[in-house]
Parts: C-alpha cells; sequence; structure tokens
C-alpha cells in the first residue's frame, strides 16, 4: 500500500504521508485481529521507510511506546479514544515528531484548544472524525472544521468518519459519504485528508468496511486537487 499510493500521489505532485497502525489496540471485539509485536513493527517500519521512502504516521496506545517508536517514523498520532490523556500529548511531544491528535468523536471542536495547549512548542495537528450522535452514528459539522484551525492545521478523516455503530461485532460505515464529505472539506480549507485505502476492502484486517478502494483512489484525489487550487485562487 505504501508503494502504490505514494506513487499515485507523485504522479499528482501530492504530497504523502504513509499512515499503518501496528496495533489496533481498540478493537470492538477481544478476539478481533490487532497487529504486531513493537519489536517487529519497528523492523517492519524501518523496511517501509528504506524500500518506499515516504514520510510515516502512526498511532501508539500507551505513554512508553512512543520512545520507542520516535526514530523510525516522522509523525506521532494520538488515537480519537486518548485525545485527551495529558501523559500520552506529553510523551509525544518530548519526542520531537510532529503530532497528529485525532479529536474524539466525544468532544467539541472548541476542547482541541486545550488539547494543542498541552504540547505547546511542538508541531501539532488536529484531525476531524465526526462526532456521535443517537447510537453511533458519525456527523461531521463542517463548522468543526474552521474552529479548529484557530487552534492548529486541520486534517480531515474522510474514512472514519463514515463509520456507523458496530454491525456483526464490527463497525459498519456508509462508503458512498467518503467523496462528498472529502469535497466538502477541501472546499472549507482543510490542510490536508487522511483516508484508509486498501487494494481490497473486503478481505482487509482492519476499517475495511470504510476503506477507500485503491482503485477509487487517483480519480478521488484528482477531483480533490481541482478543489483545493479553485479554492487557493477564491
Amino acid at each position: 500500500m505504501a508503494k502504490e499510493i505514494k506513487s499515485r500521489c507523485d504522479d499528482l505532485d501530492i504530497q504523502h504521508i504513509f499512515k499503518a497502525s501496528w496495533d489496533k489496540a481498540n478493537r470492538t471485539a477481544l478476539d478481533h485481529y490487532r497487529g504486531y509485536p513493537l519489536d517487529e513493527t519497528i523492523d517492519m517500519f524501518r523496511e517501509i521507510k528504506g524500500g518506499v521512502d515516504v514520510p510515516i504516521l502512526t498511532d501508539f496506545h500507551e505513554s512508553w511506546q512512543a520512545e520507542k517508536l520516535k526514530d523510525v517514523v516522522d509523525v506521532l498520532q494520538i488515537p480519537a479514544f486518548l485525545c485527551r490523556q495529558t501523559d500520552m500529548l506529553v510523551c509525544a511531544a518530548k519526542t520531537g515528531l510532529p503530532i497528529n491528535v485525532k479529536k474524539g468523536q466525544f468532544i467539541s471542536a472548541e476542547d482541541t484548544e486545550k488539547i494543542v495547549d498541552k504540547v505547546k512548542g511542538s508541531e501539532v495537528w488536529l484531525t476531524e472524525r465526526g462526532n456521535i450522535f443517537g447510537y453511533g452514528n458519525y456527523i461531521v459539522d463542517m463548522r468543526n472544521l474552521v474552529i479548529m484551525k484557530r487552534f492548529a492545521p486541520v486534517i480531515f478523516d474522510a474514512t472514519h468518519s463514515v463509520q456507523q455503530g458496530a454491525k456483526g461485532g464490527s463497525s459498519g460505515s456508509q462508503k458512498e459519504f467518503i467523496e462528498p464529505l472529502a469535497k466538502a472539506a477541501v472546499s472549507v480549507g482543510v490542510d490536508g485528508i487522511f483516508m484508509e485505502v486498501h487494494d481490497n476492502p473486503d478481505k482487509a484486517l482492519s476499517d475495511g468496511t470504510s476503506s477507500l478502494d485503491l482503485n477509487n483512489l487517483t480519480p478521488l484525489l484528482k477531483k480533490l486537487k481541482r478543489l483545493y487550487e479553485i479554492n487557493n485562487t477564491l
């Protein structure tokens, strides 16, 4: 995926950061696939960096893991469920790496100001993935993108934001809304787009129900780039 996505982004002159989770620590069920041990992960990230020459972003779930990961990745991500955990934020900041904070689906856009305050002096990005309304239905309020941009650069998560409550033991989604939501976010003025992309979403071990098929990536990126260019000439 790192090679394939990078190739498509390079063709369109779009900056690409490869994101991979090594441990899906918040899976819906105890017996769901989680990932790899940290030591194996470090070797894999070294191989990706050496073989693909692409910046890598990954999340972590316990404070001590930040120090272990800092030499093999380029950006550390705070998961949405942990976005207010002070120790996580402080440990990420101490590495000196840029930090991407996924805004929890349970907090307001205004709350992210305090999150940014905890990592003052660090390069920090805020990623919006919607808020939960009712029973697990994610709703994206485009006003949040404007509010959050007062505090830090904003990334829009176009795939997690279409997820729905657990269906049959895992999260469902409405993938038909990936493109319109991504277009809307670029039009509002976000600084980047976050997307889960897979060459066979039906066989993906995690987030397959909300992943964009690799075959659909280039057409969508072309549209988003055009919108970005128009938006920046207005």
